[in-house]
């Protein structure tokens, strides 16, 4: 191997999209590549963090690009799963982290043959002048479909992203096994294994709903209006007359990875891009009761004027008021440590406390480690030990049980653990408590 890691992850890089695409495949095959390539991946991901100050060996580093090829491979949940491992492990050693990062946009193309008969199948006629301009090799390949940059008649860059052929069937299948699901689920929030039925409902729901790109559209042109002022955050723009179920076309929007972004980026750079995303995703959930559900780094472009464009509205929650109401109510109680009142706002969020001390010192537990960054006043930065924290409270299954929180709940833990580990990543210090209260009090919400 190269002596270099960038040298050998760029080698890689090559070889992954280079790799046959075989579809995502279906029944008993399919079922034992992924439970394969999941557990492999936990073990393997459990002894990188176990060993995280160690510089991984040949052996390791040629066994962690055979896990991420079969799980590019497949699509999909097992590249979900390598995907949320990816920023989730906090103590992954750098080289090791950037292999299951390649999973955020690279994996085996769907060759093109199939991808124009996709097109030509979701768009008839309007097919040709978008062919016409479009580039054969796919700028980034997630787990849903591909991204193709091409060039509309009026002259318009836009990136035309297609769904993978069968893919659909394949997250059905995945669900269907319970094994697949659980572990899943238990990647998703370690300890899930007692409670891990409705939240594997929520995650089916939300990962079927991704596969409906006129649903994304629609989505992504609500928050397109939602942030057409916002001096920090762009929304690519959709363009209707070229999308379907299995294509969506939007303006193509150029910026930095993340991780080209931290390598140059002043301070105040990367103060600004936090603070923009935790508007984006915190300050929405508050006036809208929206919450966009995948905060992966893949999703970022980091433009060098300070702003961020943000990808992929596939996964979108939407909360009713009155969460939203009980979810500031939580954050107060939880500020004040006052118990009847955490559990009075939890009752609100639909779950089921228990009255036992022992599991309410977990949920305390729990909840300060949701909480973390609103708890410690004044700028400050996200530490990687906040995620870590989480995910160490999480592996307690008997308790977690005791819990009984609600699917939608679970997945809205996921989604703010996940982006306190992008802002971590970003070492974005900002004063998260006063921007936090801000935004509760700019959408009138106070208590439940």
């Amino acid at each position: 191997m190269s002596d270099h890691p960038d040298d050998r992850i760029a080698q890689f890089t090559d070889q992954l999209r280079a790799e046959s695409d075989k579809g995502p495949g279906h029944g008993f095959g399919r079922f034992a590549r992924l439970l394969g390539g999941g557990l492999g991946l936990a073990r393997s991901i459990a002894k990188a963090a176990k060993n995280k100050d160690a510089e991984p060996s040949d052996k390791d580093l040629l066994r962690m690009q055979e896990l991420v090829t079969r799980l590019g491979t497949l699509k999909g949940l097992p590249m979900k799963f390598g995907q949320i491992m990816s920023y989730l492990e906090v103590d992954l050693p750098e080289e090791t982290r950037a292999l299951l990062s390649l999973l955020q946009t690279q994996s085996p193309a769907t060759p093109w043959e199939r991808v124009e008969a996709i097109l030509r199948e979701d768009l008839g006629g309007r097919a040709e002048p978008l062919l016409a301009g479009l580039e054969r090799t796919p700028a980034s390949i997630a787990s849903i479909g591909q991204v193709h940059r091409g060039r509309l008649p009026d002259g318009t860059e836009v990136a035309v992203k297609i769904r993978h052929p069968d893919i659909e069937e394949a997250i059905q299948s995945d669900f269907r096994s319970a094994h697949v699901g659980m572990l899943f689920a238990s990647a998703v929030m370690p300890g899930m294994g007692a409670t891990a039925k409705d939240f594997m409902a929520e995650m089916e729901a939300r990962l079927l709903e991704e596969c409906d790109y006129d649903l994304e559209a629609r989505r992504q042109i609500r928050f397109g209006a939602l942030f057409a002022d916002h001096p920090d955050i762009v929304v690519p723009a959709v363009h209707r007359d070229f999308g379907g179920r299995r294509v969506l076309t939007t303006t193509w929007e150029d910026g930095d990875d993340i991780e080209v972004f931290r390598s140059r980026a002043t301070p105040e750079e990367r103060d600004r891009a936090g603070a923009a995303l935790f508007d984006f995703y915190i300050g929405t959930l508050y006036r809208h009761g929206l919450f966009h559900a995948d905060p992966h780094p893949g999703n970022y472009h980091f433009r060098p004027d300070g702003r961020v464009v943000v990808f992929d509205y596939g996964c979108v929650r939407e909360f009713e008021p009155e969460v939203a109401a009980s979810f500031v109510a939580l954050a107060h109680a939880v500020a004040a440590d006052d118990r009847d009142r955490v559990c009075a706002a939890l009752r609100g969020l639909g779950a089921e406390p228990s009255k036992n001390d022992d599991a309410y010192d977990h949920l305390r537990r729990l909840l300060r480690s949701f909480f973390g960054p609103m708890l410690i006043p004044g700028p400050h930065p996200i530490e990687g030990r906040i995620v870590f924290n989480s995910r160490q409270i999480m592996r307690d299954k008997m308790a977690l049980a005791r819990l009984r929180l609600p699917g939608r709940l679970m997945f809205l833990f996921r989604i703010r653990f996940g982006l306190f580990a992008v802002l971590s990543r970003l070492g974005s210090v900002n004063d998260w408590a006063a921007m936090e209260r801000q935004f509760a009090e700019q959408s009138g919400i106070t208590s439940a």
